[in-house]
């Protein structure tokens, strides 16, 4: 079997198995569209099973045809790339990193596989030692804005592992005033789970772009602070002409 063999009977077992009513019930979670074939849980599950089976099947084959599923714009393609990959996490290399970091340039194109990546694979990358916060730093900058997203979404299990929070709030620095809602969001995200096990150094860090950086960050941020709590971080209101 080939690359293209193994993406074509994927794409068929997609079509085969198409269900408009559970492409219905998720898509108002992605503003920016929902193309997916309906697949269940279970389905997606039995499919990547049946393939890691195949006698002889390799990481490499499997590598291969990951580059060919995150181009196809079906939402479970990646995500069947993403069980692929994980299920030979036992013979990752450094070569494994790459091909997942090239997805981003083909066709990573929305929240949720980017944070599927990030909690599943990344996180492998980061314990099994093959990559560290120096391997994503050009991700910080990347022009695909789920990119940028993933950088600092894959610092949140490992960060959790840390005592000294320190070079997590160096790293995410740069990227304050990212342009990109779905970026704000994820860095949001991250300040939250930084606050819960460390909330004095947090708050430090927040205060100091309280006035600058996207109030979307705040609002992920200060999301399980009291109501007072997340006055301290509301943006000041200057008189005009001050």
């Amino acid at each position: 079997m080939n690359p293209n063999d193994l993406f074509a009977s994927i794409q068929t077992f997609g079509t085969q198995n198409e269900n408009p009513a559970i492409v219905e019930k998720y898509a108002r979670y992605f503003k920016e569209g929902y193309d997916a074939y309906g697949l269940t849980h279970e389905q997606v599950k039995g499919k990547v099973s049946e393939i890691l089976s195949i006698p002889g099947m390799t990481q490499e084959l499997i590598l291969e045809t990951s580059l060919l599923l995150v181009t196809s714009p079906k939402y479970e393609s990646t995500a069947i790339a993403i069980q692929l990959v994980l299920g030979f996490n036992k013979s990752w290399t450094a070569g494994t990193f790459d091909t997942v970091e090239q997805w981003f340039s083909v066709g990573i194109t929305n929240w949720a596989q980017t944070d599927y990546i990030c909690g599943e694979l990344m996180n492998l990358f980061f314990k099994q030692g093959l990559i560290n916060t120096k391997s994503i730093e050009p991700w910080r900058t990347a022009e695909n804005k789920f990119q940028r997203r993933a950088a600092v979404v894959s610092l949140i299990k490992p960060m959790k592992l840390s005592a000294d929070f320190s070079p997590w709030y160096h790293f995410i620095e740069p990227m304050m005033h990212d342009p990109a809602r779905e970026v704000h969001q994820g860095l949001g995200w991250f300040l939250r789970e930084m606050w819960k096990k460390q909330p004095a150094p947090a708050e430090t860090f927040l205060l100091k772009y309280k006035e600058t950086s996207p109030r979307l960050i705040f609002q992920y941020a200060t999301e399980k602070m009291s109501s007072a709590e997340k006055d301290r971080f509301k943006r000041s209101k200057h008189i005009k002409g001050e």
